[in-house]
């Protein structure tokens, strides 16, 4: 695995970022709308809520928390479909550049994004509704570590979809990871859902990292077995998604990398 081929395709992709107001909205545009609009009713609610702070904390963190998985998975998938609508996965592969050495630099690039866009988020935040996102401390290392693995599995997983059925389920790119954010309880308790999806939820990963964060917030502390079963279930998948893209990788290189288009 080389650094210099991975650097170059993390470099390549932040030179398409600063040109492309697409992504640039995806990073900045975005996130702002979802604080305004959720902020905004959080605000509304407090005054039929006798700790008036405590909802608007709640929600908002759960929407910056959520940025992480998000911004994860997007860069996995949306990147690869960049390369298939512009019919660039040829040009990409018949390069020395290594199948893992793209996975590789996708996720770097998203790591950077992730601590820009939840960096641009957490000031907005701060600005508008005077919530401090990083008065988590400490805890908001391995709860953000957890999420973006989330992110992760979950953009392996549709990217290897993408690449044995091509850009007919595209939307998938967008559409899978809100599959999961009902079973995560990002702006309420786990204890909201119903008996049959908190059976569900034990499986999701994202629901043990957002129950924690309620927990640093309320207690000030954080229950770390939980989140130990968290990285464990976490790794599962990904281990699982990883041998599936790479497997519909192997697949589509003995039809040609041209029929994935």
């Amino acid at each position: 695995m080389s650094i210099r081929r991975i650097f170059g395709m993390v470099l390549r992709y932040f030179l398409y970022f600063k040109h492309s107001f697409d992504r640039m909205s995806d990073v900045f545009y975005w996130p702002t709308i979802d604080l305004l609009l959720w902020g905004l009713t959080s605000s509304y609610f407090r005054s039929f809520i006798s700790d008036k702070n405590h909802i608007i904390m709640m929600i908002v963190s759960g929407i910056l928390l959520w940025i992480i998985v998000w911004r994860g998975q997007y860069e996995i998938t949306v990147n690869l479909l960049e390369e298939l609508w512009s019919k660039n996965l040829i040009n990409l592969f018949v390069s020395p550049l290594k199948f893992s050495e793209w996975l590789v630099s996708v996720v770097i690039v998203g790591i950077l994004k992730a601590v820009i866009s939840f960096s641009f988020a957490g000031l907005v935040a701060f600005m508008l509704y005077k919530v401090k996102i990083f008065s988590l401390g400490f805890y908001l290392l391995p709860l953000s570590g957890l999420l973006i693995i989330t992110g992760w599995w979950v953009g392996f997983l549709v990217g290897g979809l993408i690449l044995r059925y091509g850009t007919k389920i595209q939307t998938f790119a967008w559409a899978a990871v809100m599959l999961i954010s009902p079973f995560s309880a990002i702006y309420y308790p786990l204890s909201t859902l119903p008996a049959w999806a908190q059976k569900v939820a034990v499986f999701v990963p994202t629901s043990y990292v957002f129950e924690g964060a309620r927990q640093v917030i309320d207690h000030g502390s954080l229950d770390w077995n939980k989140l130990l079963v968290c990285l464990a279930i976490n790794l599962v998948y990904l281990t699982l998604a990883l041998r599936f893209i790479n497997s519909s990788f192997s697949k589509i290189l003995k039809k040609g990398l041209v029929k994935v288009y």
